[in-house]
C-alpha cells in the first residue's frame, strides 16, 4: 500500500465529542480534510452545528447532536442517529472533558464527582456505546484524549487541579485496559495527551503561568491549531493497524523534563 493511502479516512464514519471548539474541532477538521465524514456533538448544539457546517464545506458529511457524555440516553442518540445516518462507526474521539481548580484539602466531593464523571464515566459511556457498533463490525479505532497532566503531579502554584490529573491517570489505565480486552475483537484503542493548547478550558490557567509552562517546555511554545491533527489522524488511520494500548504525547517535550 502507498503510504499516502496509509493516512487516507476517505469513508470512515468518525465520532467526535467536545467537537464544537478547542481540540475536538481541531480534530474534527482533520478528519474531514483526510476525507472522513465527522459527527460532532457536546453539550451545546449551536458550536457544533457550526463546525459541523465547516465540514461539510471540505467535501464531506457531517452531524451535529447535542449530548451529556454523563448520560447513557444522549450518547445511544448520537449512537444510534449515526448508525442510521452512516451505517456505521469507524472512529471514536473521545474529547470532552471538565476540570475544577482548587487546593486538595478544600476541593469540594460534587467538584471531584464532576470531573471524574464527565473524563472517566464518559468516556467509559461513550465507549461502551459506541463500542457495541464496532464491535459487531469486528473494527474500529477509540482515541482517548488524556493530558499530559495524567502522567505527572503538578506544581500547586500552577495547576491546583487534583481532580482533573487523577481523572486523566484514570483515562489512561482504561485506555491500556480497553486495549488488551478489546484487541482480539479487532478495536484498537489509543489515547492522546496534549500539553498546554489555547482553548477555553485552559486559557486563564495559561495566561497565569505562561511564563512557567513555557520554561518548562523544550520547544519554548504552546500547542497550535494543527498539532494534534497529524496524530488524531495517524491512530484512526491504516497507518497505526499495528497499534493499540499506547498513548501519544503532544506537549512541545514537558513531559521529557
Amino acid at each position: 500500500m502507498h503510504a499516502k493511502e496509509l493516512f487516507d479516512l476517505t469513508g470512515k464514519v468518525a465520532i467526535v465529542t467536545g467537537g464544537g471548539r478547542g481540540l475536538g474541532e481541531q480534530i474534527a477538521k482533520g478528519f474531514a480534510e483526510s476525507g472522513a465524514h465527522v459527527v460532532v456533538c457536546s453539550r451545546k448544539l449551536e458550536p457544533c452545528q457550526q463546525v459541523s457546517e465547516q465540514l461539510k464545506k471540505l467535501g464531506v458529511d457531517s452531524l451535529a447532536f447535542k449530548c451529556d457524555v454523563t448520560k447513557r440516553e444522549d450518547i445511544q442518540e448520537v449512537v444510534d442517529q449515526t448508525v442510521a445516518h452512516f451505517g456505521r462507526i469507524d472512529i471514536l474521539v473521545n474529547n470532552s472533558g471538565a476540570t475544577w481548580g482548587a487546593p486538595v484539602e478544600e476541593m469540594p466531593l460534587e467538584a471531584w464527582q464532576k470531573v471524574f464523571s464527565v473524563n472517566v464515566t464518559g468516556t467509559f459511556l461513550m465507549s461502551q456505546i459506541a463500542g457495541k457498533v464496532m464491535l459487531e463490525q469486528g473494527a474500529g479505532k477509540i482515541i482517548n484524549i488524556a493530558s499530559v497532566a495524567g502522567l505527572k503531579g503538578s506544581d500547586p502554584e500552577l495547576m491546583d487541579t487534583i481532580g482533573y490529573n487523577s481523572s486523566k491517570g484514570a483515562v489512561l489505565t482504561f485506555t491500556k485496559d480497553l486495549a488488551v480486552k478489546w484487541g482480539p475483537r479487532g478495536i484498537h484503542v489509543n489515547a492522546i495527551a496534549p500539553g498546554f493548547f489555547p482553548t477555553k478550558m485552559s486559557k486563564v490557567l495559561m495566561e497565569e503561568g505562561e511564563d512557567s509552562f513555557l520554561k518548562g517546555t523544550p520547544l519554548r511554545k504552546f500547542g497550535g491549531d494543527d498539532d494534534l491533527k497529524g496524530a488524531a489522524i495517524f491512530l484512526s488511520s491504516k497507518a497505526s493497524d499495528h497499534i493499540t494500548g499506547d498513548v501519544v504525547i503532544i506537549d512541545g517535550g514537558s513531559h521529557a523534563m
